[in-house]
């Protein structure tokens, strides 16, 4: 397990405003509650909190992965209709201490949704 620090900073932030996730015309996800995570020098990343997501457009799918400074993550296809995005979104279900704030939460890959849309 590692730390954020100066050479890989991590903040975990309330978002500000409504966070929404579209594919195939339809919302997977809207919120007021989402966390955006700020990791180095990637982009950042709204984390969606579970109730706040249409679940029964999320199918578990077989991949995990680790990250060492969050833990390990599981994945799910997004189905709407005949469009699947393979491994679109994933979730800590158990994250590191450091990183508490992300459980029960859900990510998305933005190129595996057709849009993250923040007001």
């Amino acid at each position: 397990m590692k730390t954020s620090d100066a050479n890989h900073p991590i903040a975990v932030l309330p978002q500000a405003g409504r966070v929404r996730v579209m594919l195939a015309g339809s919302v997977v996800a809207d919120t007021e509650r989402a966390l955006r995570v700020e990791e180095a020098n990637y982009p950042p990343v709204f984390y969606i909190p579970r109730d706040d997501i249409a679940a029964d457009l999320y199918v578990p799918s077989a991949t995990r992965t680790h990250c060492p400074y969050k833990g390990d993550a599981r994945y799910f296809d997004l189905v709407v209709g005949d469009t699947r995005r393979a491994d679109a979104v994933w979730s800590y279900e158990t994250p590191f201490p450091a990183l508490a704030a992300i459980a029960g939460h859900v990510a998305f890959y933005p190129n595996r949704v057709d849009a993250i849309e923040t007001t």
